[in-house]
C-alpha cells in the first residue's frame, strides 16, 4: 500500500494504533512519516481541537516517528481521527438527496417501486428546491403548494423548512477509520454508501477542521419509517471517518470546505463499478448554520463533536437487474476522495462481521491514566 490516500497538504491530525502501543496515539504525518505526538495535557485529539490554536500546536510538537504512512495503514494500525468527541450527522442537506429521501419514503422500503416513483415525484417536484433558501418565504410558499398536491413530507420538512435534520449517528470512539472494515445491518436489502466531509467542532462551537465521512446509510429501513432512523444509522462500523483530520490554517478553512469536490468510487467483488460525485457547492444549508443548529446555548458538548454535513450524491445505477436500483454486496470497495483531504477507502462486510466495537471511551481514559497521561 502506499500513501496516495493523504491529501495534497496542510496541517494533519490523526490517531493510531501499532502493534505494542499500550493506548492509541495521537499522530501528525510529516514528509510521508508518522509522528506520535502524544503527551500529557494533549493526550487525545479531543485536548488538541480543544487548544487555543489546534495547527499551530500539531505543526510544532515534537515527536517520536512510527514509521511511513504507508506501512502503519497497510499494517491497520491507522483509526479513526477522532476520539472522545459525539459523532452527529445533518440529513437531507441537497436537494437530489432531498427527493431521494422522499422516494424511500413513498417506497415504504421497497427498492422495486423506487424507479417509478422518482419519475412521478420529479414530475410534481421538479429541481428547482435547489435555488430555495431553506426556512425562507418562498420556501414556505413551496411548501403550501406541495401540501396542496398531496406530495409533502417529512423529508421536504427538513430540506426546504426552517429546521435542519440533526441527528446522532453514532457514539464518541465508536466510529472506524481508513483502510477499516464499514458495516451494515443484516436486516437491510437496500443501502448505500454517504461520501461526506465531517467538519470538527470544539466545544466553543469553533470548527477546526475536517475530514471525509461515509454516513453508511440502510435505505429500506429509514424508508419504511423515519422512526427508524436510529437502526438506519447506527450500527457496529457504520461510521467511517478519515483518514486523518485537516486542520484549518493559512492553507485551510471554511471556504475550501464549501467549494469541495468529492468523488465517489465503489468496486464490486462481482465486476461492478460505480462512480459519483458531490459538491459542497450545491449544499442548501451552510457548514456554519449546521454546527449552529447543533451546539449552542440550546445543546452543549463539552468535548466537541464532528459533524457529517450530508451528500448529494444518491446512487440509482441499476445493480442486478434493470429497474432494481443500486444497493450494496459484501465485499464491496468504497472510496471517498477529495485533494484537500485524501482518500477513505473502506470494505463493506455485515455489523455482525466487522470487529466488534470494545474499546471505550472508559478504557481509553483508564490507559491513558496508568501511562501518566491525563
Amino acid at each position: 500500500m502506499n500513501a496516495d490516500f493523504l491529501p495534497t497538504g496542510g496541517c494533519l491530525l490523526g490517531r493510531a494504533w501499532p502493534s505494542g502501543a499500550p493506548h492509541p496515539l495521537v499522530v501528525t504525518v510529516r514528509d510521508g512519516e508518522v509522528f506520535d505526538i502524544t503527551r500529557k495535557g494533549f493526550a487525545t485529539v479531543r485536548d488538541i481541537c480543544e487548544s487555543e490554536d489546534p495547527a499551530g500546536y500539531v505543526a510544532s510538537a515534537p515527536g517520536r516517528s512510527l514509521g511511513s504512512v504507508a506501512a502503519l495503514a497497510e499494517s491497520g494500525a491507522l483509526l479513526s481521527p477522532i476520539d472522545l468527541q459525539a459523532i452527529k450527522a445533518s440529513g437531507v442537506t441537497f436537494v437530489v438527496s432531498l427527493l431521494e429521501r422522499v422516494i424511500e419514503e413513498q417506497a415504504r422500503g421497497d427498492k422495486s417501486r423506487a424507479e417509478a416513483l422518482r419519475g412521478d415525484i420529479l414530475s410534481l417536484v421538479g429541481t428547482d428546491l435547489s435555488a430555495l433558501v431553506p426556512g425562507s418565504e418562498e420556501a414556505a410558499k413551496v411548501k403550501a403548494a406541495l401540501i396542496a398536491r398531496g406530495v409533502w413530507s417529512q423529508y421536504l420538512e427538513v430540506g426546504i423548512g426552517p429546521d435542519a435534520e440533526i441527528f446522532t449517528k453514532g457514539q464518541p470512539m465508536s466510529s472506524v477509520g481508513h483502510g477499516a472494515d464499514v458495516g451494515l445491518h443484516p436486516v437491510s436489502e437496500w443501502n448505500n454508501p454517504e461520501p461526506e466531509i465531517a467538519v470538527v467542532v470544539n466545544s466553543r462551537g469553533t470548527i477546526v477542521g475536517a475530514t471525509l465521512g461515509n454516513d453508511v446509510n440502510l435505505r429500506d429501513v429509514e424508508g419504511r419509517s423515519a422512526l427508524l432512523l436510529g437502526k438506519a444509522k447506527d450500527n457496529n462500523a457504520s461510521a467511517s471517518l478519515g483518514p486523518f483530520i485537516r486542520l484549518f490554517d493559512a492553507s485551510f478553512g471554511i471556504a475550501d470546505v464549501k467549494s469541495a469536490e468529492l468523488s465517489l468510487t465503489v468496486t464490486g467483488e462481482d465486476g461492478f463499478r460505480l462512480e459519483g460525485s458531490s459538491s459542497m457547492s450545491q449544499i442548501s444549508r451552510s457548514p456554519e448554520s449546521l454546527v449552529a443548529a447543533t451546539i449552542g446555548k440550546h445543546h452543549q458538548y463539552p468535548d466537541g463533536l464532528v459533524l457529517y454535513l450530508g451528500t448529494m450524491f444518491a446512487p440509482v445505477k441499476d445493480r442486478g437487474g434493470a429497474g432494481k436500483g443500486f444497493t450494496h454486496r459484501i465485499g464491496d470497495v468504497v472510496t471517498i476522495a477529495t485533494p484537500a483531504l485524501g482518500k477513505l477507502t473502506n470494505t463493506v462486510r455485515l455489523s455482525p462481521d466487522c470487529p466488534p466495537w470494545t474499546y471505550g471511551a472508559s478504557h481509553l481514559l483508564r490507559d491513558l491514566a496508568r501511562a501518566d497521561l491525563l
